[in-house]
């Protein structure tokens, strides 16, 4: 399945008949694409075109691999719809030490139910595992719905779905979650050095916001000024029980 290719036409509000009309192509081949199999490059480029995104937005493992930008920066996704969900998969199941989420919900990796067995798993490994929340009943988590469009009953309400979903792990040892009222500038997602940081944009709702892989090992490159952060906002948050 191209989840990829389906959120960038939903964005679109184009149907597979929209794009086949478009690339003089069958239904039933845009449908196969979007099973997950790969077109050729000038249907690639084409429906790239269409919906206004870059080949590698879509189909992210036939792009070409680039070295790091920069010292401690890994890769930047133009959206966190685009980072494949094996990414995020793996990401979590790579840990050897610490998983760390900070988001207002992360409803979509609530949603998931591989990571939610990864958390668990690894959570049974060992591996300290801390899921901090915005508060449904928080300001922050408030002004974030409207500031998305969306209305603060509606994130609170998302808050709420992706508490229901992520409580279960809280009977696996080595598993915390905290709720925060702190304002977000981003999202974080922390696998032991390992960083997936979402950007947050005014008005933007974060699934379209770009993601930086970052790297850590030093105490002075971006991945440590984001893991302070998250310790930071960990230590004034407050516990939430089953």
């Amino acid at each position: 399945m191209n989840d990829n290719l389906r959120y960038a036409l939903a964005a679109a509000r184009l149907n597979t008949i929209d794009v086949a009309a478009a690339l003089a192509v069958d239904p039933k081949t845009v449908s196969r694409w979007l099973q997950g199999r790969i077109p050729y490059p000038r249907h690639r480029w084409a429906v790239a075109d269409l919906l206004h995104v870059d080949e590698a937005d879509l189909w992210p493992e036939v792009a070409p691999r680039h070295h790091a930008l920069a010292a401690g920066v890994e890769a930047i996704y133009p959206h966190r719809w685009a980072v494949p969900q094996t990414v995020w998969r793996n990401h979590f199941s790579a840990a050897r030490q610490d998983i760390g989420i900070l988001a207002y919900s992360a409803l979509f990796l609530a949603e998931d139910r591989a990571v939610l067995d990864s958390l668990t798993a690894r959570a049974k490994a060992g591996v300290k595992v801390c899921i901090l929340l915005g508060d449904p009943e928080g300001e922050a988590v408030a002004q974030r719905g409207a500031d998305e469009g969306i209305g603060a009953e509606v994130m609170a309400a998302r808050v709420k779905n992706a508490l229901a979903l992520y409580r279960p792990l809280l009977r696996v040892q080595g598993v915390q979650i905290r709720l925060h009222r702190t304002v977000l500038y981003n999202s974080i997602y922390q696998a032991d050095n390992e960083l997936l940081v979402n950007t947050h944009a005014y008005g933007t709702p974060a699934a379209n916001a770009p993601v930086m892989h970052l790297t850590g090992g030093d105490d002075e490159g971006p991945a440590a000024t984001y893991l302070t952060s998250m310790t930071r906002i960990w230590s004034i948050a407050q516990p939430c029980h089953q």
